[in-house]
């Protein structure tokens, strides 16, 4: 048996970033983890599939090139290639973790952990062998979530025919035609890049809209951008007759009063993900859970039992990467006895990195009028702004939405190029309680594409310049 300060179970961006964090403040720290630091993000989500985003932003680019008169000879598509170089991302990635704890003598144990008590685990390592560790202040829990198939409408995940974005990141190459179900941001993302790749894609979504957490002119707006791109969107969709065959799957698809008959060498489930709970000894050591399924916590990441934590995906929405290293970070303080600042969960950006990209903070417009708040909006679109011009990029907006009486920025969405880079000016302004008069006194440079920021505040103003 060994001991430590604090055993993080899970070594995604939570558990890394939190044992980094906990290792910092002079805490004797391991993270049991059974597969690559890094977790999901870093391996299996984040990472790779922004790489062969990356790649799909370049193959697009290449078909406007002409226009800036740049004449490329004959372009090759080769989404087994984009795959490699994003495997090989996501393994620099994960080195880059490793290098990281050996730096704050940091323990890694390489297996599956399960809780005995509230400060012990029992870990079966990848030898198969059994060991036994406590943890001297605190045991955390950040064991991250999983792809959730979807069997109740046929569609059981065999790998082949039926796969998630787990199966869809190592593909050889892209498939002819290929249905996406669910246009959450993995969805959208997985559409824009196989599309971009050659392959006739179907994106289904049950709710009204596609990306349907953002605000609806955002989804609005993507959705365009794909219907532009022959990437036939159906939302508000059912489908039934599910047919899984060797090489293809066929269903039914019944959208906007319509029913369609659909037939794909690939389906891609991209419709959720559910917490990993399972076999870790949550219920022997008395931990509550919420009524949808996560660990229920309290402001401080401790769990129903004392002394226990938990925090990431497992720990509930938003099941975000940036969420979870938060977490890490406040856990971490509050064991080592600090008083950190809690987290404000109204802050957490949302981001969407097909093209055009879509960023977001605060309320949507709907949920603003569900509060029956007093609002203004504010918008300016890319097109009217001449760093987007100059780059050929004038698709999406910036969307304000600030408060009738006082300017507090309540929500910011955009939709656009560098959208996710572009969010963080109003995020700042949010966590600081600027308001649109204060982000307007800043002076954006020209031309940016940052300008566009300062021109929809100025619009929540009624003082637009450039339009």
């Amino acid at each position: 048996m060994a001991s430590f300060d604090v055993i993080f179970i899970g070594g995604g961006p939570a558990g890394y970033v939190g044992a980094i964090r906990a290792a910092q403040l002079g805490l004797n720290t391991a993270v049991v983890e059974r597969e690559g630091l890094g977790g999901t993000c870093v391996i299996w989500g984040c990472i790779p599939a922004k790489a062969l985003l990356e790649a799909a932003y370049i193959a697009e680019k290449l078909k406007k090139a002409p226009e800036f008169g740049v004449t490329p000879g004959e372009v090759k598509l080769d989404f087994g290639v984009a795959m490699k170089r994003s495997r090989a991302v996501s393994t620099q990635n994960s080195k880059g973790v490793e290098f990281l704890f050996k730096k704050n003598k940091i323990t890694w144990i390489k297996g599956t952990a399960k809780l005995t008590g509230k400060n012990s685990v029992s870990v079966k390592t990848a030898d198969g062998k059994e060991e036994k560790h406590d943890a001297k202040k605190a045991v955390v829990i950040s064991t991250g979530s999983r792809v959730k198939g979807l069997p109740q409408i046929g569609l059981e995940v065999n790998k082949k025919t039926v796969i998630t974005s787990d199966e869809a990141l190592i593909l050889e190459k892209a498939p002819k035609s290929i249905v996406i179900v669910g246009a959450g941001a993995v969805g959208c993302e997985f559409a824009d890049v196989f599309s971009a790749f050659g392959s006739q894609v179907t994106l289904v979504e049950v709710m009204p809209n596609i990306l349907p957490v953002e605000d609806a002119d955002c989804s609005k707006e993507v959705e365009r951008a794909f219907k532009k791109r022959k990437i036939d969107v159906l939302t508000g969709a059912k489908i039934s007759n599910v047919k899984v065959a060797k090489d293809s799957v066929s269903m039914t698809i019944e959208a906007g009063g319509e029913k369609k008959d659909v037939k794909a060498d690939v389906v891609l489930v991209a419709a959720g993900r559910a917490p990993n709970i399972e076999e870790i000894g949550l219920k022997e050591q008395g931990v509550q859970l919420t009524d949808r399924g996560f660990i229920k916590i309290n402001e401080t990441m401790e769990t129903s039992v004392k002394g226990l934590y938990a925090i990431g995906d497992v720990a509930g929405p938003p099941m975000l990467a940036h969420k979870g290293e938060r977490e890490g970070v406040i856990v971490a303080e509050v064991i080592a006895g600090q008083h950190p600042h809690l987290f404000d969960y109204t802050n957490v950006p949302g981001a969407t990195y097909c093209h055009p990209e879509v960023a977001s903070v605060g309320l949507t417009e709907q949920q603003c009028k569900d509060k029956k708040l007093d609002y203004k909006v504010g918008r300016f679109n890319f097109s009217a702004n001449g760093r987007a011009r100059t780059s050929g990029e004038t698709e999406g907006f910036v969307k304000i939405i600030r408060g009738a009486k006082y300017g507090e920025i309540l929500g910011a969405h955009i939709v656009g190029s560098h959208a996710t880079e572009l969010i963080h000016e109003l995020i700042v302004a949010r966590t600081n309680e600027y308001t649109v008069e204060e982000v307007d006194l800043a002076i954006h440079a020209h031309p940016t594409l940052s300008e566009a920021i300062a021109e929809a505040s100025l619009d929540s103003l009624g003082k637009m310049i450039h339009a």
